[in-house]
């Protein structure tokens, strides 16, 4: 679900910011037209704000029931901010790119208890260093989690870590999900090196799914990815961002299906000038160098808008952790003859190269209505290596049969191959509508949002034994699209009914249509050749593609309507409800709400704590898709089938299959929020019992059973378990000056873990409950950054601890051993930037300085891997980069 305006709209809300460029003399606009009427003084210089591209940055409570001047005419722009704040008690000024809003000497401050200030408690790293004097003790308005317009990170009602444009920055990596798991350790993304999710990398989040959590970019729903079915953040370019907020609470009642973990949101840079970065890195061993260049900037429309936007393009090369597999040395000492690659089969990242871009508009029409568009696209390719086959282990491969009489693949791939798997993926978003206000106290926000993702794949140094020399040694496999388009219609009254503010009433509806379609791929890459007869393997070697019984279209729709209440009714205590109810046309209906509450002590402490039920429904992906491989039965030459069914086919009915319901949570959490003397610290403990959740049952098709296409096996999706996740997160940030600098500092704490409650319905393997029970996923993490800044100076560093995790797989020493428990891994990272006069900068650092390693991995190590596939860092060892940026 989309908020209303408060979520997308610039302003003074969205404008106070984490950072404010340092004090230095602005070129300003000598004068523009200006038409703000008199009005709240929020708005007023919200719509300030969007005019001349500055940043608003005020303590809420100064804000209050303070009314503007109207501003009609052509003024410099410190002209227009003072005729607007005049007579308001406040005083205003521009420091570099920001207006500094503040009380004036002689002006009354309301009373008020003690709040916590400046970069929020919530925060997950610490404040951008070198901001001036004053700036850094701002409460952080946010936009996520409320739709009331004046809320900061501390005052919210659920913890929001907010990250800036300077911390995103702190990475050296140009996937945004690294630089999130960097930053916040409730978020975790794994690099694995085969297969789909070797390019659509699985996420978690409190411990869980990446599918339950909820991705808006300017606070629009962005698409799922095809493939994986959760968000995919990778596409969205790190240089289009301005700020990052993550709320770690289930929002289900205020945004809809998915929000069972959390929400996070995405801001666009809207920012005149023009901006631009190269940056190079490589690993200590040599290999894995990337070449990352990005541009970015805004310009006026005229006097009534702006258009900003940004293009990233990075190639990475591929990493090998690895020794030669052992049966490939036994295999050259077999064939002496035969000269094999060493190694034949690379562990570690795969290559890839991608370009993304962003753009983002506004523009004033005639009164306080506004026209605003975004869009986003990447375009990505990558590959990477499969298993190598071993001739002498490969028979389904390289025996000799009488379909193909003196042929054999050893005249292709003498000495084996390995499939080298490739990615191209694709992904389109688009956002626009109209917003504004209606009076003093509606605001309206009408959208429309449309979004595509795509994902092909393609095998290349590989086979399809069945064609004997007929076959390719290239595939196109098939793709993936999933369409999401979304209308949305928000509206926020603020209704006076005494207390200390309005009554915030938020309510809107939407309709929402998701479409998943799966294309077929060459047909050599399923075909069944003459070879299949004799045992020879169907299908591309490594990956069967998608044949025309896989392929299809489907789509999914659902309405919804909302209300979300925000109140404070004393000074010291808000309250807040939600609720929604969503129509699905594959279940029907269902409702969830949301209660929470927040009060401050007159000690810079406050508690809150919140209930609320979330819901994931089903998609198209989850109720129509199946995937299935065809073999030969050699005894009676027909075409058997094995694989999943999609929910509805009459064979999975018959065999147990349920329409699928939607997954749903109840989500509690209680935490205080600390500021006193520089500290700010936040404690927030947190239970979610989720239901019906999806997995696969797989069973054998029992003999007489109606069986027309010959599955020999099958599985399908069910609504099958119940789980408990519970945990804890502890943010804490320290800043003051020391010496003729600034010193920050902050620390983030996320304990989690997961139980098994109910699996009566479809009994999860053994294995999988084992993982469950002992953390496949470290169930700690702690993300601790440090950082001094002196005048244009700044060193920062940042240390990543993982506890123990656990990996299975297969030990061919020891059958009945299935698990390798790692220890603890601490990672360091550091960097030192310089900032010139002429607005160049520079930065080098390191990530992993100390070249650090995990335990050794000893199963599967017969393929010669040196490290767990499954780890949940990067085990490619230490990197340092270089990066060149310039302000124009």
């Amino acid at each position: 679900m989309t908020s209303t305006r408060a979520l997308n709209a610039p302003v003074f809300a969205l404008a106070a910011v984490l950072a404010v460029p340092p004090a230095v003399a602005t070129a300003q606009v000598a004068h523009q037209a200006f038409s703000i009427p008199a009005q709240d003084l929020g708005r007023a210089l919200t719509a300030y704000s969007r005019a001349t591209g500055l940043q608003v940055a005020a303590r809420p409570a100064l804000l209050q029931g303070r009314r503007s001047q109207a501003v009609e005419g052509r003024f410099s722009q410190a002209d227009a901010l003072a005729r607007l704040v005049g007579g308001s008690g406040l005083t205003a000024r521009i420091v570099g790119d920001a207006v500094l809003i503040e009380a004036a000497p002689s002006a009354p401050v309301r009373a008020a208890p003690a709040r916590p200030a400046a970069n929020a408690a919530t925060r997950s790293a610490p404040p951008p260093l070198g901001t001036p004097g004053g700036v850094d003790a701002l409460d952080e308005v946010i936009v996520t989690g409320t739709r009331q317009a004046s809320r900061t990170a501390a005052e919210t009602l659920s913890p929001v870590d907010v990250l800036s444009q300077e911390e995103i920055r702190e990475s050296v990596s140009g996937d945004l999900q690294d630089t999130l798991t960097l930053l916040a350790p409730s978020f975790n993304v794994q690099r694995l090196h085969a297969d789909p999710p070797a390019f659509v990398r699985p996420t978690t989040m409190r411990g869980m799914p990446g599918k339950y959590v909820l991705a808006l970019v300017n606070g629009r729903r962005y698409h799922n990815s095809a493939q994986g079915q959760a968000p995919d953040l990778s596409t969205i370019p790190s240089a289009s961002i301005r700020r990052t907020e993550i709320l770690r609470d289930g929002a289900s009642a205020q945004y809809g299906s998915d929000a069972i973990a959390g929400v996070i949101n995405i801001i666009l840079d809207d920012r005149p000038g023009l901006r631009a970065f190269s940056q190079f890195s490589r690993y200590y061993q040599g290999d894995g160098e990337e070449y990352r260049f990005g541009l970015g900037g805004g310009l006026a429309l005229g006097e009534n808008g702006s258009i900003s936007g940004a293009l990233e393009y990075n190639r990475q090369g591929r990493t090998g952790r690895q020794v030669q597999r052992p049966d490939a040395l036994a295999f050259e000492l077999a064939h002496p003859g035969v000269e094999l690659r060493d190694p034949v089969q690379k562990w570690g990242q795969p290559e890839e190269e991608r370009l993304k871009g962003s753009l983002n508009a506004n523009y004033r029409l005639s009164g306080n209505h506004e026209l605003y568009a975004f869009g986003l696209f990447n375009d990505s390719e990558g590959m990477t290596d499969f298993n190598w086959r071993n001739p002498d282990a490969t028979s389904n491969v390289y025996k000799a049969t009488a379909a193909f009489p003196g042929f054999s693949f050893l005249s292709i791939f003498p000495g084996g191959f390995t499939p080298q798997f490739g990615s191209k993926i694709e992904d389109y978003h688009l956002s626009g509508g109209v917003r504004g206000d209606l009076s003093d106290r509606l605001t309206y926000d009408l959208a429309l949002t449309w979004g595509t993702s795509r994902v092909a794949f393609s095998l290349d140094d590989t086979v399809n034994a069945s064609l004997g020399p007929k076959s390719p040694t290239s595939f196109f496999l098939g793709r993936e699209y999933q369409d999401d388009f979304v209308a949305n219609a928000d509206f926020v009254y603020r209704l006076p009914v005494g207390g200390s503010e309005p009554l915030n009433i938020a309510f809107g509806a939407e309709a929402r249509v998701v479409t998943y379609g799966v294309q077929v791929g060459d047909k050599a890459s399923w075909e069944i050749g003459p070879g299949a007869a004799y045992g020879l393997a169907v299908g591309s070697n490594g990956m069967p593609g998608y044949s025309p019984a896989r392929a299809g279209e489907w789509d999914a729709r659902s309405y919804a309507a909302y209300v979300d209440l925000e109140w404070r009714p004393v000074e010291a205590l808000t309250l807040g409800a939600a609720g929604r109810y969503e129509d699905h046309d594959s279940f029907g209906g269902n409702f969830d709400y949301r209660l929470a509450a927040r009060y401050e002590l007159p000690v810079g402490l406050a508690v809150r704590g919140t209930y609320s039920t979330g819901f994931r429904a089903p998609k198209p992906f989850d109720l129509y898709s199946s995937a299935f491989t065809q073999s030969l039965n050699l005894t009676n030459g027909s075409v058997n089938n094995s694989g999943r069914l999609n929910v509805n086919d009459p064979l999975a009915i018959s065999l147990g299959a349920q329409p699928l319901k939607p997954e749903t949570s109840k989500n509690s959490a209680l935490g205080v929020v600390y500021n006193n003397h520089g500290l700010t610290l936040s404690i927030d403990v947190y239970r979610v019992d989720s239901k019906d959740r999806l997995t696969t049952r797989s069973m054998s098709v029992p003999a007489g059973t109606p069986n027309p296409q010959n599955f020999t096996s099958l599985s399908y999706f069910m609504n099958a378990y119940e789980a408990r996740t519970q945990g804890v997160d502890i943010v804490a940030a320290y800043r003051r000056d020391i010496g003729p600098g600034r010193f920050n500092t902050s620390l983030s704490y996320n304990q989690n873990e997961t139980e098994i409650l109910d699996d009566r319905l479809a009994p999860l393997n053994p294995l999988n409950k084992e993982l469950f029970a002992r953390r496949s996923r470290p169930g700690a993490g702690v993300s601790a950054g440090f950082g001094y800044d002196l005048g244009s100076l700044s060193v920062s560093s940042r240390i990543r601890y993982y506890g123990t995790w656990i990996d299975m797989g297969t030990d061919p020493d020891d059958a009945d051993r299935l698990w390798q428990e790692f220890d603890p891994m601490v990672l360091a990272n550091l960097s030192v930037s310089y900032d010139f006069a002429n607005g160049v900068n520079v930065k080098v650092g390191g990530e992993n300085i100390f070249d650090s390693y995990p335990d050794r991995a000893t199963l599967d190590a017969n393929r010669g891997l040196l490290y767990s596939r499954n780890a949940p860092f990067d085990t490619d060892g230490g990197q340092y980069w270089m990066r060149l940026g310039y302000n124009f």
